[in-house]
């Protein structure tokens, strides 16, 4: 198991180290580009097209509506990363790091929004009569053959990952809060959680989205009302805690009380790859909700779909991070959840921790509905449509497993993978890119309502 352990570390550290992050940011910073910035200049026009999109359009394609299939979407990657992540990545990488999630974000947006034209104009519709779609149907269908084999790449790394980041993981992140802050017995957690997991996963896509777009909206505002309080209880200390964000990105941060310094690589590794975690810009797995979306056309849902990014990483992981800076808990030598914790009691004593529990319990759960629906698509892109119900209860056992297990190894296996995932996926992004370009510039100069405040995109082919 030893020599197992020592070669996934090793195939870690080159899988997450400089090439990674350059491809990462790399491919955000030419769609960015190619797209001139659009994903910054229309995020207005995105949150208005999201909230039209409550109700799907009645020429639409597709079994969600646009707002679902963006809830669904954060229900996966709204999780553990946006509490324990953040917290890790100011441990390892200081304050600096969070600049560099945030920049991160900036370049994802573009990504996220290629990923979702690209899985609505090359999807596809199954012999179940649903729409399926993703980085392995944007490679089969919009690659030339030489690809393909990049296809099955994606689809096997991203139903392993799954049970590892989507699954064990979180159900070992939930029942290790509710051990150490209420004294539940892990095995209970997994019981619970493989109850609700059950009940939601076994009714498929409508379902999952259903249950993500009612309580998706409902952790996350009550996860930055109670963020926003911290804040405003240390609204001294805010413009320090930018100034030293922005300093410690570009220079190393010393020593200081539990903290153990860290050098600007650092800063830049783990805001990166916490970011990536995070918000999932690059990884392949949100387009895959994305795909079912019954919407006008790629386009429209490319828009909804980078708001993801921008309410995961820019809205959520920096009201974290800001807490645990501003706090100056960050040098207290905790880490992950803990540092977290700590944050927020410190601000709000007799609360805070609560508050911190309770979300990162729920955060986690959603995160294990939209993570089964990722896996389930890889695997029927695998076996077919008769691996669907069996995968779904291969996942709720999974659940109490994760939950009572030791997982130091499957932490480090779905960090790997995730990033073997990113891999076939963001070199699909840059061959299609041409076509994401093209479909863009079509459809702004066809449809001048999508350059109007109030205006709603016209009908666009899929």
């Amino acid at each position: 198991m030893e020599a197992l352990t020592n070669f996934v570390s090793a195939v870690n550290g080159v899988v997450w180290g400089p090439l990674m992050l350059v491809l990462i940011l790399g491919t955000g910073l030419f769609l960015q580009a190619g797209l001139k910035i659009l994903p910054l200049r229309k995020l207005g026009f995105g949150f208005r097209l999201l909230w039209k999109g409550r109700i799907p359009p009645k020429e639409g394609k597709g079994e969600i509506s646009p707002f679902n299939a963006l809830m669904t979407s954060l229900s996966a990657t709204i999780g553990t990363g946006n509490i324990a992540g953040v917290a890790t990545a100011i441990f390892l990488g200081g304050p600096g790091a969070l600049f560099w999630m945030w920049m991160t974000a900036l370049v994802g947006m573009a990504t996220k929004y290629a990923e979702a034209v690209c899985a609505v104009k090359y999807r596809e519709v199954d012999e179940l009569g649903n729409h399926v779609g993703g980085p392995m149907y944007y490679i089969k269908n919009g690659l030339s053959k030489k690809w393909l084999w990049l296809a099955p790449a994606f689809a096997g790394f991203g139903a392993i990952a799954g049970f590892g980041i989507g699954n064990t993981v979180q159900a070992n992140s939930v029942a290790d809060v509710l051990n150490s802050t209420y004294g539940v017995p892990a095995w209970a957690t997994g019981a619970v959680l493989l109850v609700l997991v059950g009940a939601v996963i076994l009714g498929g896509i409508k379902r999952i989205a259903q249950v993500a777009g009612k309580l998706v909206p409902f952790m996350a505002i009550a996860y930055l009302l109670s963020g926003l309080v911290v804040l405003t209880i240390n609204a001294a200390e805010i413009p320090a805690a930018i100034g030293l964000i922005f300093t410690s990105a570009f220079n190393p941060v010393a020593a200081t009380g539990g903290f153990a310094g860290a050098a600007v690589w650092a800063a830049i590794r783990f805001g990166v790859a916490r970011g990536v975690f995070s918000n999932e810009a690059g990884l392949g797995s949100a387009p895959i909700a994305h795909a079912a979306a019954q919407t006008k056309g790629p386009v429209n849902q490319g828009m909804v779909a980078m708001l993801g990014t921008f309410i995961d990483t820019l809205i959520i992981c920096s009201i974290t991070g800001l807490a645990i800076i501003t706090s100056g808990v960050w040098t207290s030598g905790d880490t992950g959840a803990s540092l977290t914790s700590s944050a927020f009691e410190a601000a709000i004593p007799g609360v805070g921790g609560h508050i911190v529990t309770v979300s990162l319990a729920i955060f986690a759960f959603t995160t294990m509905l939209g993570w089964s629906f990722y896996g389930e698509k890889c695997v029927e892109y695998l076996l077919g449509v008769k691996s669907i119900m069996p995968f779904r209860v291969l996942w709720c056992i999974a659940v109490p497993i994760g939950a009572t297990a030791d997982l130091g190894f499957i932490w480090l296996l779905a960090d790997t993978l995730n990033a073997l995932m990113a891999i076939p996926n963001l070199i699909a992004l840059i061959l299609l890119s041409p076509i994401v370009f093209k479909v863009t510039r079509e459809f702004i100069a066809s449809n001048g309502a999508s350059e109007e405040p109030g205006g709603m995109p016209q009908t666009e082919p899929d």
